[in-house]
């Protein structure tokens, strides 16, 4: 069990234990919250991390300097099958670590970031009588979080109405980076830096790390239509899952001598760049792709994907199209023409835009990680 035991300095005891993982919009948050909380004055030996041994936190964790620790197993599957009979082993064994952690720490707080790492120690925490926090980062809370939810002190939530008990809006954790965006001075810089010509309108079409599909083929079909485009950039982050696919049909996107600028790339290592560059973005609905488009006042085509637990991004999208900070249009209908469609239209009407853009930047949260962290403080056993 990969693990590092550094103690707080107040009488050697953990504050606070911050348990959840397996993707990016778990782990990010829960960074983030981690941090807030060395912050606000707390021993960075008393915040310890808890995660998945398979998640994207075996990665990341050890890059924080903070004492973490990755449980064994994986997630269930929401069906019938033979990897859930052999999955029950490991999720007994991450029990079991889960409550000897908790024991051992004796943390004052458990913070619940969501994911199959969070449900041990939650679970561990509520035998023991820790108080617990959840920290929720989509509109349709997942499976972890509604379970652990039944027993938290507080619930914090992202979005209004998320259907959770106890409920505190405090809104998603944003990276430092995305925070410090102010697209109005530093979107020239970012322009000459992503090598975008003067007078061109930078469309940013992205689907996360892995990439989406659906995204990847109607941005390569709608820059085919837009190949006579003098005054457009398309900064098109495909994604490693899709790069092959997607890559070996570039070469005829745009005909020789198109005055398009498709820029296309496997990974984008400076999205905070390509977010203060861009006037308009096309991508998936998760919850940290919603609060980083808010926190840069960044107007967007939202595509939801349809293959996430409780349709949650679903959820996620349309609470910013009521906000007016975004569109939104379902997987099942997008393709090159719809988005061509949807983008062109946005980009026609420049009022409509700088309407978007500041009801984005009206709805951010930038203060989501310190609020969280002091409601974890407001209900830790023993202050």
């Amino acid at each position: 069990m990969p693990e590092h035991r550094q103690r707080g300095r107040r009488g050697g005891r953990c504050f606070a234990l911050v348990a959840g993982g397996g993707t990016a919009g778990h782990v990010m948050p829960a960074i983030a919250i981690a941090r807030a909380l060395v912050d606000r004055g707390h021993a960075p030996a008393s915040v310890h991390l808890a995660g998945s041994a398979r998640g994207v936190e075996a990665r990341l964790y050890p890059g924080t300097g903070l004492p973490h620790t990755l449980l064994p197993g994986r997630g269930l599957e929401r069906r019938l099958s033979w990897q859930n009979v052999r999955s029950m082993g490991a999720l007994l064994r991450a029990f079991l670590q889960g409550w000897r952690l908790v024991g051992r720490l004796r943390p004052r707080v458990v913070v619940s970031v969501g994911g199959y790492a969070s449900v041990p120690c939650a679970l561990a925490a509520v035998l023991r009588r820790i108080p617990i926090v959840v920290a929720e980062q989509n509109a349709a809370p997942g499976a972890a979080n509604r379970l652990v939810g039944r027993f938290a002190k507080a619930c914090a939530v992202a979005f209004e109405d998320t259907p959770l008990p106890r409920a505190v809006v405090t809104g998603n954790p944003v990276r430092p980076e995305v925070l410090a965006i102010d697209r109005a001075q530093d979107g020239e810089a970012a322009r000459h830096k992503l090598d975008v010509y003067p007078g061109r309108r930078v469309v940013l079409i992205f689907g996360g790390s892995l990439g989406a599909l659906r995204i990847n083929q109607a941005a390569r079909d709608a820059a085919r239509r837009w190949s006579w485009r003098t005054d457009l950039h398309v900064r098109h982050v495909v994604g490693h899952r899709d790069w092959a696919e997607i890559s070996e049909s570039l070469a005829d996107v745009l005909r020789a001598g198109s005055p398009l600028q498709y820029q296309a790339v496997e990974y984008d290592d400076d999205m905070p760049t390509s977010l203060a560059a861009a006037d308009l973005a096309v991508c998936r609905a998760g919850a940290s792709t919603c609060f980083e488009l808010l926190a840069a006042g960044l107007p967007a085509v939202l595509v939801p994907s349809p293959h996430v637990t409780a349709d949650h991004q679903s959820a996620n999208a349309r609470h910013l199209e009521r906000l007016g900070a975004a569109v939104v249009v379902p997987d099942a209908e997008l393709d090159g023409s719809r988005l061509m469609a949807e983008v062109d239209a946005l980009l026609s009407d420049p009022a409509r835009l700088a309407a978007m853009a500041q009801a984005a930047r009206a709805a951010a949260r930038p203060h989501a990680a310190d609020d969280i962290a002091r409601l974890a403080e407001e209900h830790a056993r023993g202050q």
